[in-house]
């Protein structure tokens, strides 16, 4: 196990009616500005809520944070922020509110071109305080440090992270999940996935609390990420989905341990080039990727099949390949299991794709990825060729 420093910082309020806990949280002397996307929260009763609990509170809002929330659209909110001298930001919303949510925090304090944070990755000295009402399960955005924003005018989808954006505290509540759409539910159950693997199928470095609890999450996502799919009003279910999705990008399973992120570095750049969903480029990409990279994260292939899909070897002779096969094609099933497709063509893309997301990568320097920086530009477009 690598070394590590590890904290959390995020005080969690987990169950229904948790909502009313922000008047608690939030300094009553606060002047408030709460964010959100497209205004699902007004038909569902959580801005209902919202507006109860900050009614001792001085408060504005900031609507229309996109799915891949955009520089252009985020620039709009720090006017507001100026004007009003807000001091501390809540966010209601999935994993794109929360995102945009932390950039504004962080640009509000930033001396410079707000966009520098991410394409220079300026550092950020300090930020607006901010609290989140997670409503969608997927990023693990509500606790931890790290953000995505695009920017429209050059189909950009960067990243960054600071301490100082880390929220101060989430309300989880999975009864929120009961209006979600099946697309929503679908993109989170799948995002959740792919960041556990993402920080697990790498190589073995004895880490074992790591492992075991990336394993615990995985198993969860697929039992009641196929449940949940089937039934929405599962209690159980919801609650282990969200619980999950928090747990696979707080830091804890990521600590001390090597991770890819190749995954997640060809998806942002299929979603500012063609629009899809971040977790449907995800479902794209990760089959192939397992496949291509099969030598170099053999072990941990062969640890996953057997611990988490109860595929082993001696089921095939002591085949290691179709193991490997097998094990890529459950996962896939898995995907598609929760109403995801896994192809390009399932969107209506062809080949002409491949070029682009190349010369976008290679533009970004992003040439070299995974955990040992062997997914190079060449793996890249095989990977992108097999997942026509």
């Amino acid at each position: 196990m690598f070394n590590f420093s590890y904290s959390n910082k995020t005080q969690i309020h987990f169950g229904e009616q948790q909502i009313a806990q922000i008047s608690k949280e939030i300094p009553k002397s606060a002047k408030v500005l709460v964010t959100y996307g497209g205004g699902s929260i007004k038909s569902n009763g959580i801005y209902q809520q919202v507006q109860s609990a900050l009614s001792e509170h001085t408060w504005f809002e900031f609507s229309g944070i996109e799915p891949n929330p955009s520089l252009e659209t985020l620039s709009k909110a720090l006017t507001i922020v100026e004007q009003e001298q807000i001091d501390y930001i809540l966010a209601v919303g999935g994993g794109s509110v929360a995102d945009g949510s932390k950039f504004i925090a962080a640009a509000a304090h930033f001396d410079g071109e707000p966009w520098d944070i991410l394409s220079k990755t300026a550092p950020v000295k300090s930020a607006i305080p901010l609290g989140v009402i997670l409503t969608l399960p997927a990023t693990g955005s509500e606790s931890n440090s790290f953000a995505v924003v695009s920017k429209k005018e050059t189909n950009e989808k960067l990243a960054f992270g600071s301490e100082h954006v880390h929220p101060r505290f989430a309300i989880l509540d999975p009864s929120v999940m009961s209006s979600l759409p099946e697309r929503q539910l679908t993109n989170g159950i799948v995002d959740a996935f792919v960041h556990v693997m993402e920080q697990y199928l790498t190589y073995p470095v004895n880490a074992k609390i790591q492992d075991r609890f990336s394993e615990g999450i995985l198993m969860t996502l697929l039992e009641d990420g196929v449940t949940l799919t089937k039934d929405r009003n599962d209690k159980g279910a919801r609650a282990n989905i969200m619980w999950s999705a928090t747990q696979a990008l707080n830091g804890l399973i990521g600590s001390g341990v090597p991770q890819d992120w190749s995954t997640h570095g060809i998806g942002h750049q299929i979603t500012a080039l063609y629009g899809l969903d971040h977790a449907q480029t995800l479902a794209i990409v990760l089959p192939r990727m397992m496949s291509i990279m099969r030598a170099e994260k053999q072990a941990k292939l062969l640890q996953y099949g057997e611990r988490v899909l109860a595929i082993e070897p001696s089921q095939f002779n002591g085949d290691i390949d179709k193991t490997i096969d097998a094990i890529i094609e459950k996962t896939e099933n898995f995907f598609q299991q929760v109403n995801m497709k896994t192809r390009f063509s399932e969107y209506q893309l062809t080949s002409d794709v491949i070029d682009p997301i190349i010369e976008s990568l290679t533009n970004l320097k992003m040439t070299k990825m995974g955990e040992n920086q062997s997914v190079t530009i060449d793996k890249v477009r095989e990977i992108l060729t097999n997942s026509l």
